[in-house]
């Protein structure tokens, strides 16, 4: 089904929209579902729904992957918990990507924290992440992810809004003479997008279950 995915877009006039249209475009899948703030355009079935909207939209986004009875590719940030609870039960029936930020690199820098914390466990750590202006959520979803990596730790975390900042995101580790830091910067937002895809191809072809953009990377 890979060959030809045709795909709903939730979402499909914000900026991450935007670059998903784009990137699918580029690999020939077809779009046959949009739901943005002029409403509903509808073609045909499509194969998997990618949501990048706003946690507003989270019920009519279950609503609609019910509907078409196809897998989800969730990229809005700022769930709740029981948003994501009630998402990770409803990957009971059918198949859901969740992640807070598809980029490749996240998962390496992820990977480098984890490894930083093995060697450096008494180490003072800050974290500081820096997105657009237009951002609701505070801190990033990918400042949890990276904070989650400490397992419970109290670790601060910074967060910038300026300008149209994609995202940056550094994890410091500080000893008494060196300071240590990891940091990821997307350069655009099509990174994103780039992840998206991956994840869309990779889950139509997944039995029921709810997944991660690590498991999509690493599986």
């Amino acid at each position: 089904m890979s060959d030809n995915i045709k795909y709903g877009l939730i979402g499909s006039l914000g900026r991450l929209g935007f670059e998903v249209k784009n990137v699918f475009n580029e690999k020939g899948y077809k779009l046959v579902f949009e739901y943005d703030i002029e409403g509903e355009k509808f073609t045909e079935k499509p194969d998997v729904l990618i949501d990048c909207s706003l946690p507003d939209v989270f019920n009519k986004t279950v609503s609609f992957t019910d509907r078409f009875k196809v897998p989800l590719v969730m990229a809005t940030t700022g769930l709740t918990a029981e948003m994501m609870n009630s998402l990770k039960e409803f990957s009971k029936t059918l198949p859901v990507v969740q992640s807070y930020n598809y980029s490749l690199g996240i998962q390496v820098m992820l990977k480098l924290t984890e490894i930083a914390k093995e060697m450096l466990p008494d180490w003072d750590v800050e974290i500081e992440e820096t997105h657009h202006r237009f951002k609701k959520d505070k801190p990033s979803g990918t400042a949890k992810m990276i904070k989650d990596v400490f397992q419970g730790r109290d670790i601060n975390v910074s967060s910038l809004r300026l300008g149209n900042a994609a995202g940056d995101h550094t994890v410091y580790f500080g000893g008494l003479g060196e300071i240590l830091s990891i940091t990821h910067s997307a350069t655009s937002r099509r990174t994103f997008a780039e992840g998206i895809l991956r994840s869309a191809e990779f889950v139509v072809n997944k039995q029921n279950g709810f997944y991660s953009f690590h498991d999509v990377v690493f599986s």
